[in-house]
């Protein structure tokens, strides 16, 4: 776990036959779509070739250090070259194995690299009777091992095995043990996540920031509000809310992965580039005081986010408030201040309620700007303490 640790920062990218539809990756069951109908789109999946370097290359440029892509959604449309289905990119509208293009492109740009893949799926005529008709569970559940196998097997070295949906069956129902057993003997150093209904590696919330106790844990979120590509989703995360929700992450011990929906032919978005690029940018200067942070205890600020290194607090300020920026009710003595990336020294008052950093531009530096704040001791924050023992006078008359 020690790289995943590390990283940080990951890709998430959900593409399929979802996205010749254009309208989310859920299309399929939402609007009701038979799996005749839905099938005469993969001879019209036809995407450009090596559409994943592109991506890799951004996951790069935005400080991402690996990259999870869907080999099978819901739909049950494999990216893969499998051998126990035709319902696959190499034998459909493609014509080559999407994955295989995938672990090069990442590779190449010397990321890290993983699978997502759905337990549950909409097409295979056992998918959903599966849950009443053992022969039919058996059937599906091998089914679905077969291709594990075949994604374990077939690409070298893989790094995570992101499982998706377990609809309909619990973990014993899925093999899960023998399952993930599998996987590890075929792949020793793989990480897991927890939703083949077992614990396994890691946990994963979906669409909010919420730290795991005691357990390694990565939000996973979307750059608008769909997965797959949807052409008229143009609800879009800002870069400064990007990097607010990485410094959360990172303070509480969390991974963030990061979702991208590529258009049919395998083309970004070009919001989603712009927002990345402006990332990358910004973390370029600032990478370190989140990438190589410990948990911090400090968390509240009207206008700013905080992580922390050993005795050394970094304050993110992402709307600035001008020429002064105040932390208050910090139980630590600041012995110094400097902006991170510049390591320009910042002067500072500090009384016992408050650190104020004076003397700063009116404008912003960056689009989120770093302060690294040394004190004699681990950094601790406590509001509520502070404001028991504040001193109080007003105006007010008793009787």
């Amino acid at each position: 776990m020690q790289w995943w640790h590390a990283a940080k920062f990951g890709m998430f990218i959900h593409w399929g036959l979802y996205s010749t539809l254009e309208r989310h990756e859920w299309v399929m069951e939402n609007e009701g779509i038979p799996v005749s109908e839905y099938e005469r789109l993969a001879p019209r999946f036809k995407p450009a070739p090596n559409a994943a370097r592109a991506w890799a290359r951004l996951a790069k440029s935005a400080g991402m250090k690996y990259m999870v892509m869907t080999t099978k959604h819901h739909e049950g449309f494999c990216n893969f070259d499998s051998k126990l289905t035709d319902y696959c990119a190499p034998r459909q509208g493609p014509g080559r194995d999407l994955v295989r293009e995938y672990v090069e492109a990442a590779r190449a740009e010397g990321l890290r690299f993983g699978f997502y893949y759905s337990l549950m799926d909409w097409h295979h005529p056992d998918g959903a009777r599966c849950k009443t008709d053992e022969a039919a569970r058996r059937r599906f559940v091998d089914y679905i091992h077969g291709q594990v196998k075949e994604l374990m097997t077939n690409y070298g070295k893989v790094d995570i095995l992101w499982y998706d949906v377990a609809w309909p069956l619990d973990a014993r129902g899925w093999e899960s043990v023998e399952m993930n057993t599998m996987v590890r003997k075929l792949q020793p150093d793989i990480i897991i996540n927890n939703r083949s209904k077992i614990p396994e590696d890691f946990d994963t919330p979906e669409q909010r920031i919420e730290a795991s106790v005691n357990r390694p844990w990565e939000s996973c979120m979307t750059l608008n509000d769909s997965w797959g590509y949807h052409a008229a989703d143009t609800n879009w995360k800002s870069p400064t809310t990007v990097i607010r929700n990485l410094i959360t992450c990172a303070r509480d011990g969390g991974n963030y992965l990061l979702n991208i929906g590529p258009k049919p032919d395998g083309s970004i978005p070009e919001e989603s580039v712009r927002i990345l690029t402006t990332v990358g940018e910004c973390l370029s200067k600032n990478d370190a005081a989140i990438r190589e942070s410990d948990h911090c205890q400090p968390r509240r600020g009207n206008y700013l986010s905080f992580t922390r290194k050993g005795n050394t607090l970094y304050a993110h300020v992402h709307y600035w408030p001008g020429e002064t920026v105040v932390i208050g009710n910090l139980l630590n003595r600041v012995t110094s201040v400097k902006m991170f990336a510049t390591n320009t020294p910042v002067k500072f008052k500090q009384d016992d309620f408050r650190v104020r950093l004076t003397g700063l531009p009116k404008k912003a530096p960056q689009l989120v700007t770093t302060f690294a704040l040394e004190c004699d001791g681990e950094p601790k924050q406590d509001h509520e303490g502070k404001r028991a023992v504040k001193p109080r006078a007003g105006i007010y008359k008793s009787g």
